[in-house]
């Protein structure tokens, strides 16, 4: 790609202005990245107009470059690029040689984004420092590279008060996670079906939504809410299992002659879903200053203990906010991914089942999860090896951020 250049030699030179073609090229290490990632970005130039402005002949590996590259579409602003003293002696008068230049920027945006060759200057420092600078406005686009954006989880959810009652009992419901002021409809299911059972509320403020669901219904086993006309996996929370349990029936009285004759009734109650944790902290390995890199650690065991007894199974998803540092330097949470593990204990109705590997950020993602079945349950072991990655020459101290795990 040729576009022209209007090059400004040092005063100190004494030379006039050089006008010519720019022959450069721009590439991107990845051009289908997703939100959050970071690109590396290299600006060639093979040849330019720009001469030697010392008047004698430059020694090897005193020509350092630097540049812009401009950014365009989907995301803007500019790309500082750098190149390392990596040329070959020049002659006096010569034209000045290729330089390759690097520099890296965060996507923030999904769609196309266009990069576009930029002014850049060549600095000289033999006997004494010279800038040379070279203009470059009406440069072609000469690179691109399409962003995908990151993957959104449902966080709504919901608790029972209790997993089990009588016919007509009223059981409290507690959702989180909806839309604020949402109209919502806590409601009974039946494996795939609704039940009769329904009642009307609304999401406060924060999302979060108070109920009571008279469950009349005997062919209930689960609860669930939703906003809209119907329920889904993704628009939806749930569901959380309930049993209706019936009332025994006395035992009929022995009839004689056998009045030792006794019936025995016992009954197995459901129990809850909850997780405990080893650990509150996470510390991440060191990466050195100026290369950065992958962070790595791990979020250490988490053990997910399903009692209910019913039909709904559970998932288990993280979300994190963006890492703070000294002076308030920050790295967004999409930095951060992970790849998850989940065993079941033996004995285990349920299988557990890992969250795809990738990155958590702060719209959350799956770190496990079991499916809906006739009857679920067990115990899990939950771990998740995690990996930050910090950007080069990120200003050195400790980075910290807030990961939130909701079971639900």
């Amino acid at each position: 790609m040729e576009f022209p250049t209007h090059c400004l030699p040092p005063r100190e030179a004494g030379l006039p202005p050089a006008d010519g073609p720019t022959t450069a090229r721009i590439t991107v290490d990845n051009p289908a990245p997703r939100v959050g990632d970071t690109v590396t970005v290299t600006y060639q130039v093979t040849a330019g107009p720009a001469p030697n402005p010392s008047g004698d002949e430059l020694p090897a590996d005193v020509l350092t470059p630097t540049g812009r590259v401009r950014l365009g579409g989907a995301q803007s602003g500019e790309v500082t690029v750098v190149g390392a003293k990596r040329n070959g002696p020049v002659a006096a008068g010569a034209p000045l040689p290729p330089v390759t230049m690097t520099g890296t920027f965060t996507v923030t945006a999904p769609g196309e984004t266009t990069l576009t060759p930029g002014a850049y200057t060549l600095h000289t420092g033999h006997l004494v420092d010279l800038d040379t600078v070279c203009a470059a406005d009406s440069a072609p686009v000469s690179g691109r590279l399409t962003a995908t954006p990151l993957p959104t989880a449902n966080l709504r959810g919901l608790t029972l008060a209790t997993a089990y009652g009588k016919p007509g009992d009223r059981v409290e419901v507690s959702g989180f996670g909806f839309v604020p002021g949402a109209a919502v409809t806590v409601a009974g299911r039946a494996g795939a079906a609704g039940t009769t059972d329904r009642v009307a509320a609304t999401a406060d403020r924060n999302g979060e939504l108070r109920a009571r669901l008279p469950v009349t219904d005997r062919a209930t086993t689960a609860v669930v809410a939703y906003e809209g006309a119907a329920w889904s996996a993704t628009g939806g929370s749930g569901p959380a299992a309930y049993t209706v349990v019936e009332p025994a029936a006395p035992p009929a009285p022995a009839a004689p002659p056998a009045p030792a004759a006794l019936e025995v009734t016992a009954s197995v109650e459901p129990g809850a879903l909850g997780m405990t944790q080893t650990g509150r902290s996470i510390t991440l390995g060191a990466v050195p200053y100026g290369d950065g890199g992958a962070a790595p650690g791990r979020i250490g065991t988490i053990t997910v203990k399903d009692a209910r007894g019913g039909p709904a199974g559970w998932s288990l998803i993280g979300k994190v906010s963006e890492f703070t540092g000294p002076g308030g330097v920050r790295i967004p949470g999409a930095a951060l991914s992970w790849s998850p593990s989940c065993t079941s204990a033996p004995g285990s109705p349920s299988t557990c089942a890992a969250g795809s590997a990738g990155t958590v950020g702060p719209d959350g993602a799956v770190l496990a999860s079991t499916g809906d079945a006739p009857l679920v349950g067990g115990t899990f072991t939950i771990d998740a090896t995690v990996t930050l990655r910090v950007p080069p020459y990120t200003p050195p101290g400790a980075y910290t951020a807030v990961l939130t795990l909701t079971l639900s």
